[in-house]
């Protein structure tokens, strides 16, 4: 046993109460004790305050011991030397909302994140600074970091949060999976990642700090790992602990993309090979994903939905069986704590990918039985006993000997999600519209903007990333016999925009936008050009910055050339490069400076012939906020391209237009086999985005007004607001098991289904089987289940009676009503 090593004594003057966080090469030693632990991702930025104390109360109710959140510098820090952490920005707030909870913090202060969030975290005016080289051994870029990272970690120090002052705060991490990227950075790298650890020590937060993917990490930082399976992770020191900061519960999701799913039984597999093979910190990225309001979102194309599949839905619901199979799963590893993190370790390998791992003190043992083939059951004979562990997963014995969990066997209820309609509305499928064009003559027909360069400049360089929109204007004049005038011209555009629209002498030529992950393209269309003076206004639409990647800070966006007028005739094809013209800029549109999203907004609205599919088009609607607390949703379907408002809270880009492909979704998923983001797909040939969630705190009890900003032009007349909730909750559980049902705090209204034997199909489709209980099944559970908010069931030959399947175990298949 490695002999207690400990990094930090984290004793404070004057702080009683401190909490001593070390480590040794076992685990995360707290006040003396080595821990399990069990984290989650929360980003408070992508929820509101008020769902926070709600949020970290399902995750202890989880099972979880600690909530891991990014620190966003570009939220924080939007503009040099002017900082905001108001709202939903109120990082010491969601700190002490966890300290209230009497859960742990890791706090990853970065400041990159990555975490498809907006430019990685990172703000843009960071990369218009003279000189600028991100995440490498570059003054400007180190100043800057070193400047926001003290900053974050003074305002903690000062509210006493880090556990050595007696706060929540056990972790604390520099930098982020550096190490995926590093190489192009050379020695100026490894000089970087070592200059980040040195000022990390220097901040003195009296926990220890972490760099996870970064196999060189130098002491004393703890290297730790990322990604949907670690547990062959090794860390570079004998005293660091086998730690896992993001377990990916699921994937993210990008405009044009389908839904990805990672199934519950694969999540639950990776997290017991984990502890298996020694592991003892693990935290599930995301545990709560939630959603990116406002420009949040990075990518590029990455959507307003962050909800990742993870344990508790974008809304705050507990996703089912996801959150219940892995709490099972954390309240087994709890009672083994001392074993896992004390217990002398040995193996048995028994082939075909099968194996026993057994933790051994003087007080007892405790036993993992893996089974990493895909394909076949194991049948392992252990201790005079034998047992099957089904294909690609694990089996848990606190005592070795009785098993208390499988990864593969969910005995936790099915929830079926349903949206209801708003019944606060007499007519809640039509709301009524207002509307008012976008003002954009300055830009179509003058061709005015605020500053002017003789050359093309990248996006981020003019807008400083204040706005999704830049304008990129010309003046073009042809004399009457010009060769590039007649009656076949086109205008060719290279683009890295991510949505381009492009005017010619203030006519709407066409707009494009990037496929296919696919983001330089060349725009060609017809345009008209007649001798004298011709204004081409091109209007540069970002959705999301690059967030990932070596040098990612310098990928270009916006309109960076060449730009030409092409005319052809029969005999030749004339080339007008406007590359080096005068190009006139202009970052955002009026509606937005005029803040027409605003509730009190004083613009003229016309509710007389609302248009639509007509692009760049402004559309304002009231309506009444549902009635109860259910989460709310707005369903966007029929609409192109834009941003929306209630009451004046901006929800996010939308995009219902965006068609996912029809092809590569799974009817069926099968846990078993190493898990990808392209593994158990849905929503093929569907809008990669419908809804969009409204939190209950951007609501007024009275009148709310949603706003839309349309770019491409959409019908408005589709739209409505509807609450989303548990509409029914599925069981499949084998005998000797007990089986809790809930609707979410609400009454449980019915027995749809029951059946005890062998019945076959899924949840919203099951269907009775050859063999059936002698006592009736729906009988017994109306009279235990209904009308009550939850209900617990023993699935027993005592209860049901024993019905003959011919010696095959017998099930209890339900379905229930909310």
């Amino acid at each position: 046993m490695v002999s207690l090593r400990f990094i930090l004594c984290c004793l404070l003057v004057g702080s009683s109460y401190a909490t001593i966080v070390s480590h040794d090469g076992r685990a995360i030693t707290i006040d003396g004790h080595r821990r399990v632990l069990l984290s989650g991702s929360i980003h408070y930025p992508r929820s509101t305050p008020e769902m926070w104390p709600d949020l970290i109360k399902k995750s202890k109710e989880g099972g979880l011991d600690a909530i891991e959140t990014y620190v966003f510098w570009n939220a924080h820090e939007p503009t040099r030397r002017q900082y905001d952490f108001s709202g939903k920005l109120d990082l010491i707030r969601f700190l002490k909302t966890i300290k209230d909870e009497g859960l742990y913090g890791v706090l990853r202060i970065g400041p990159y994140a990555c975490a498809e969030w907006n430019y990685g975290g990172f703000p843009v005016w960071l990369h218009n600074i003279p000189g600028m080289v991100f995440r490498t051994t570059n003054k400007a870029f180190m100043d800057e970091m070193q400047n926001f990272t003290t900053m974050i970690v003074d305002m903690v120090k000062k509210e006493k949060l880090f556990a050595s002052q007696g706060g929540p705060i056990i972790l604390a991490q520099i930098e982020n999976e550096y190490g995926n990227v590093m190489g192009p950075y050379g020695e100026a790298g490894k000089t970087y990642i070592k200059w980040c650890a040195n000022m990390a020590q220097t901040l003195d937060v009296g926990v220890p700090w972490i760099m996870c993917q970064q196999n060189d990490a130098p002491q004393p930082m703890l290297n730790t790992c990322n990604g949907f399976y670690c547990d062959n992770f090794k860390p570079n020191n004998p005293n660091t602990p086998k730690m896992w900061t993001e377990n990916w519960t699921g994937w993210f999701k990008q405009w044009g993309g389908k839904n990805p799913h990672r199934t519950t039984e694969d999540v639950a597999y990776s997290v017991a090979k984990f502890f298996q093979r020694g592991g003892t910190f693990n935290n599930y990225y995301m545990y709560h994903g939630g959603t990116n309001f406002d420009r949040t979102a990075g990518g590029p194309y990455i959507t307003t939905s962050y909800d990742y599949d993870a344990p508790l839905d974008e809304y705050g619901n507990l996703n089912q069986p996801k959150y219940g199979h892995l709490k099972k799963l954390h309240d087994v590893l709890h009672s083994m704590e001392k074993t896992l993190t004390y217990g002398n370790i040995s193996t048995i390998d028994f082939g075909k990918s099968a194996s026993a791992t057994i933790y051994t003190t003087g007080e007892g043992s405790s036993c993992f039985f893996g089974n990493g083939n895909e394909n076949s059951d194991a049948k392992i004979s252990f201790q005079g006993k034998s047992y099957v562990v089904p294909a690609w997963s694990v089996t848990i014995l606190p005592d070795c000997k009785t098993e208390a969990y499988n990864t593969a066997k969910i005995t936790t209820q099915i929830s079926m999600m349903v949206k209801k309609p708003n019944e606060a509305e007499d007519d809640p499928s039509t709301l009524k519209w207002s509307w008012r064009p976008e003002n954009m003559d300055d830009f179509l027909l003058k061709g005015k903007g605020e500053s002017t360069k003789t050359q093309l400049v990248d996006q981020k360089v003019v807008s400083n990333d204040q706005s999704d929109y830049l304008w990129y204007m010309t003046t073009v004049k042809f004399r009457k016999r010009d060769l590039v005038l007649g009656k076949n011209m086109t205008l060719r555009i290279n683009s890295t925009a991510h949505v381009l629209h492009a005017f010619v002498n203030g006519k709407h030529i066409g707009n494009q936008h990037a496929e296919n992950g696919k983001f330089h393209y060349v725009f060609e269309k017809d345009a008209k050009f007649k001798s004298g003076r011709n204004v081409i206004s091109l209007l540069s639409i970002t959705v999301g910055l690059q967030n990932y990647g070596s040098f990612f800070e310098s990928v270009p966006t916006g309109i960076t050339g060449p730009i030409s007028i092409i005319g052809r005739n029969s005999d030749e094809t004339i080339v007008k490069d406007l590359s080096a013209h005068k190009w006139s800029y202009k970052t955002g549109l009026n509606g937005f400076e005029n803040q027409l999203f605003r509730t009190e907004s004083p613009s003229k609205w016309s509710a007389e012939s609302v248009p639509l599919n007509r692009s760049m088009t402004w559309y304002k609607a009231t309506f009444k906020a549902p009635f109860g607390n259910d989460p709310v949703v707005v369903d966007l379907l029929g609409l192109g391209k834009g941003t929306a408002w209630v009451n004046g809270n901006n929800i996010g880009r939308y995009w219902p237009a965006f068609i996912s492909s029809g092809d590569g979704c799974s009817v069926k998923c099968n846990y078993r086999g190493a898990y990808h983001a392209e593994k158990c797909l849905t929503g093929c040939g569907e809008p990669t985005q419908r809804w969009y969630h409204v939190p209950r705190s951007f609501l007024n009890a009275g009148d709310n007004t949603l706003v839309l900003f349309e770019e491409m032009g959409g019908n408005p007349s589709l739209v409505n607001f509807q609450t989303t909730r548990v509409g029914s909750v599925c069981a499949n559980v084998y005998e000797k098991n007990v089986i809790e049902l809930s609707c979410d705090r609400k009454p449980i209204s019915a027995i749809k289904f029951a059946s005890f034997g062998n019945p076959n199909g899924n949840c919203g489709s099951f269907e009775k089987g050859t063999c059936e209980e002698i006592n009736n099944a729906v009988d017994i559970l109306t009279q235990e289940c209904v009308g009550k908010e939850k209900c617990s069931i023993d699935v027993s030959t005592e209860k049901f009676g024993a019905p003959d399947c011919g010696g095959a175990a017998r099930r209890l298949a339900i379905e229930a009503i909310c």
